[in-house]
């Protein structure tokens, strides 16, 4: 529940400095939780960077103050941050469909995203299990991608990320996998995003390994940690929709919360287990 109530307190903290300058490590202070830790958390509990939710209020706020024909869409444009009207004009565009001049007519249909409100939802009793595992540090030996996420849309796609990875390749990793985790592993690291609401991370898919990396292949060195390890049976619905029931349902309810570290998913066969790296509240 703290967790559920530092997020909101984050939320109103932004509603109430949209027309000011956002410095999202306070945001994150009133989350109580670190720059990185919130960010990340943000994007996976709501689908959207942090950086994209005050883009997108701002814009919705300042559609409703254009509709005084006194306002001038400059002071709109400073208001809300930007450094000149052609780069808001662009922005609200893209966003309402139309020109800041033309949002001012009275048929002109224009977009609104309402303010976020994090809850804790009772969903039907499913079982989540789970074990705590505390593991000294290692290292994953695979193919390193540069992920680019616009508007939710991944650069690379993950298609296309495996498509990479051939049956010799795949056969390669293989032969190196020496320790735990047991199996394909999936490591996202290195999350960051950019004011324009655009996010980027590293995509590793590699194995465990003590041995050193052949080809062209690139290491992730994976800090000593605690990792909650969630098994799952089931295809990639299941287990975007079990990834999500960890952060919305398992994390504000439990004793822990994150720290900065790769998240993992790792796979043999029909089962996959999800791994995030977390710390005693």
């Amino acid at each position: 529940m703290d967790m559920l109530k530092g997020m909101n307190e984050a939320l109103n903290y932004i509603e109430e400095n949209l027309a000011n300058k956002i410095d999202l490590n306070e945001v994150a202070n009133r989350a109580f939780c670190s720059e990185y830790h919130f960010k990340r958390l943000f994007s996976l509990l709501s689908g959207i960077t942090i950086s994209e939710y005050i883009r997108r209020r701002r814009l919705t706020l300042s559609a409703l103050e254009l509709k005084d024909a006194q306002t001038k869409v400059i002071d709109v444009a400073l208001k809300y941050g930007y450094q000149s009207p052609d780069a808001f004009s662009r922005a609200f565009q893209n966003f309402h469909g139309v020109t800041p001049s033309l949002s001012r007519s009275s048929d002109q249909n224009l977009k609104a995203y309402p303010r976020m409100a994090f809850q804790l939802t009772i969903q039907g009793g499913t079982e989540m299990n789970y074990r705590i595992v505390e593991k000294e540090a290692f290292k994953i030996v695979g193919v390193k991608n540069n992920v680019n996420m616009i508007n939710e849309i991944l650069s690379p796609t993950y298609e296309e990320m495996m498509a990479e990875i051939n049956d010799t390749k795949m056969r390669e990793l293989a032969s190196m996998l020496n320790m735990a985790p047991y199996g394909m592993v999936h490591a996202s690291a290195n999350y960051s995003e950019d004011e324009e609401g655009n996010a980027t991370f590293n995509q590793y898919i590699g194995v465990a390994s003590t041995k050193e990396e052949i080809n062209d292949y690139t290491t992730l060195e994976v800090p000593a940690s605690t990792w909650a390890i969630f098994e799952i049976d089931g295809d990639w619905p299941h287990i975007e929709n079990h990834w999500q029931r960890i952060y919305s349902e398992w994390l504000p309810t439990s004793s822990y919360e994150l720290t900065e570290g790769p998240e993992l998913l790792v796979s043999d066969e029909h089962k996959s287990g999800i791994w995030i790296s977390i710390k005693k509240k």
